[in-house]
């Protein structure tokens, strides 16, 4: 084994929080830049499109897209635990065969994706209950996002080793210049040349492909333990098995993620064109938040992945109960923020005053109960990140997923409104966080050894 005499980031040392703050940042202004993909899409589409066009490009079918593209991203989160462990523990050997058969898995994923994703692109939509007038827009826009399967797969992944190695800046560069291509396409394909959704679609994939090269160029360009060499891109058995180990757990959680919110995305679609189209549109400024507390949940497993794997176990400890406070006091001000000015915020989206109206309803309703949601985020990356994904999905399934599909169906008994399908969301998060409070504290997470998954 040949192993860094000295570490080139500073998760393992100095100060906790200016070091996760330091960490936080890329990844939340990366993520921010990642969210414009759809996001410049629908401002477009619906300033330019319509209320129909809005719909198939939002909303329902954003999560049809998850259903498939999360698993993926459930993978390659596996991936970075176990990257970032062996960068932790200095391990080079390790960390170069970790991130090819990390590209590897990438390149097979996307595949996937785009075989699977285009057939079963009508089906899907058709199964969430896609109004009749959106429908065709809709197949339109996914298929031709599924061909991009491969960048997709392949930005996640290339952004998550870059972070397993504690550089969360690079990723984020790269989302800027692939986020402006696919704005300037917009405009060109769709306020230009008229190509209605598809123009989206096909902007859309190519700012990926541009991420994807951007990820592969600067790699390979590296001068360490860390560079990738197109020849060694190949499965080593072991480090696949764990990664999956990992992985899989949260690929499987992603995808019941998904279909619980495709089934409340179905009862949604119930109350009609106006309805579905308010929800994409909330969908969009409701990222706001998910950006935050995403970028935290990265920054929280890498930082407790390369501590458990130096074998800091008690900075480990300090790094989870500063990032919570982080989150905490970051969820109230922005629960503040869409209570004054969220109205503004939905009329970039929505241009219908019926629709608007919804939006905001959905908006005042929803967003009260964010504070209830951060310790199932951040606990269930603090536990991925010392190699652990089994129990963090068994409870995520159950409190998230079966919890909120029983409640859609013995909803229409108890309140049979739009609001009686949302409180799903609250109601599943505050039974999640508790179960997860409970596991993080009596569980000993950090007892077992990082190759117990």
């Amino acid at each position: 084994m040949k192993a860094r005499t000295t570490s080139s980031n500073g998760i393992t040392e100095g100060v906790i929080w200016q070091q996760l703050l330091a960490f936080f940042f890329p990844i939340l202004f990366g993520t921010f830049f990642q969210q414009l993909y759809n996001t410049a899409d629908a401002i477009i589409v619906g300033q330019f499109l319509g209320k129909e066009a809005l719909a198939a490009v939002g909303g329902g079918t954003g999560t049809a897209i998850n259903l498939l593209i999360g698993f993926f991203t459930g993978l390659a989160a596996g991936a970075t635990v176990i990257i970032s462990q062996h960068y932790g523990a200095k391990n080079d050997e390790k960390v170069s065969a970790s991130i090819h058969t990390a590209i590897a898995l990438a390149l097979v994923g996307g595949l996937i994706i785009s075989i699977v994703g285009y057939v079963f692109t009508k089906p899907m939509l058709e199964l969430i209950g896609t109004p009749d007038d959106v429908l065709p827009l809709a197949v339109s826009y996914m298929q031709i996002y599924f061909l991009g399967g491969i960048p997709v797969v392949m930005y996640n992944m290339g952004a998550g080793i870059f972070r397993a190695m504690g550089d969360s800046r690079s990723p984020f560069y790269f989302l800027i210049a692939s986020c402006l291509t696919n704005i300037v396409l917009d405009l060109l394909f769709v306020g230009v040349f008229g190509m209605n959704v598809e123009g989206a679609a096909i902007a859309t994939v190519i700012s990926q492909v541009l991420s994807m090269i951007l990820i592969f160029i600067t790699l390979m360009r590296r001068k360490d333990s860390t560079r990738l060499r197109i020849r060694k891109i190949a499965f080593d058995r072991t480090l696949l098995r764990q990664m999956l180990m990992i992985g899989f757990p949260a690929g499987i959680q992603s995808i019941m993620y998904t279909i619980s919110n495709l089934i409340i995305q179905a009862a949604i679609n119930q109350y009609g064109t106006d309805t579905a189209a308010a929800w994409a549109g909330w969908s969009k400024l409701d990222q706001i938040f998910w950006m935050f507390i995403n970028a935290f949940s990265i920054a929280i497993t890498t930082f407790v992945g390369q501590n458990f794997g130096a074998g800091k176990i008690d900075r480990a400890r300090k790094g989870v109960l500063t990032v919570t406070i982080m989150a905490a006091a970051s969820t109230l001000a922005i629960e503040a923020g869409y209570f004054l000015v969220g109205r503004y915020g939905l009329m970039l989206f929505i241009t219908d005053s019926a629709v608007l109206e919804i939006g905001v309803s959905i908006m005042k309703y929803i967003v009260p109960w964010y504070i209830t949601y951060i310790a199932i985020e951040l606990l269930s990356g603090a536990i991925r990140g010392v190699g652990k994904s089994l129990i963090p999905t068994l409870i995520s399934v159950f409190g998230i997923c079966v919890l909120r599909v029983v409640w859609i169906y013995v909803s229409p008994a108890i309140n049979p409104t739009l609001f009686g399908v949302l409180f799903s969301y609250p109601f599943s998060w505050v039974v999640t966080s508790l179960l997860f409070i409970i596991y993080y504290f009596r569980g000993h997470i950090y007892d077992l050894p990082k190759t117990t998954h």
